[in-house]
């Protein structure tokens, strides 16, 4: 079973990945407040989602492996953190720059996970 679990858990940070990355074409208007707080609540989910998964992923990962994913997990909810930040406050340049930044570790996360298959 735990073998399942860990495997749900890397589909489910893939899932997330491919998610967050499909959303440059959605980044808001100015204007558009429900969109503004639909793009929040959908970052605030898939950050709950890949912390519980990369916590996962991460306790089950052999020793040489858990100190870079950590510190690609770290690097990731820094930038997933500012870009929240940047979401509440509707600044669409900051989303924007803030994004690009996430969307930079969002790839480098799958590339550490493709051997993990």
């Amino acid at each position: 079973m735990e073998g399942t679990q860990w495997k749900g858990s890397v589909h489910r940070i893939r899932k997330c990945v491919v998610d967050l990355l499909s959303m440059e074409d959605d980044l808001v208007d100015d204007d558009d407040e429900d969109a503004w707080e639909l793009m929040g609540s959908d970052l605030r989910l898939k950050s709950t989602f890949l912390y519980c998964d990369l916590n996962q992923v991460i306790s089950h990962a052999r020793e040489e492996r858990k100190k870079v994913l950590t510190d690609l997990a770290n690097k990731l909810f820094s930038y997933m953190e500012q870009l929240d930040h940047a979401v509440r406050i509707r600044s669409m340049s900051l989303t924007q720059a803030c994004y690009n930044d996430t969307a930079n570790v969002l790839q480098e996360v799958m590339a550490a996970l493709m051997p993990l298959r």
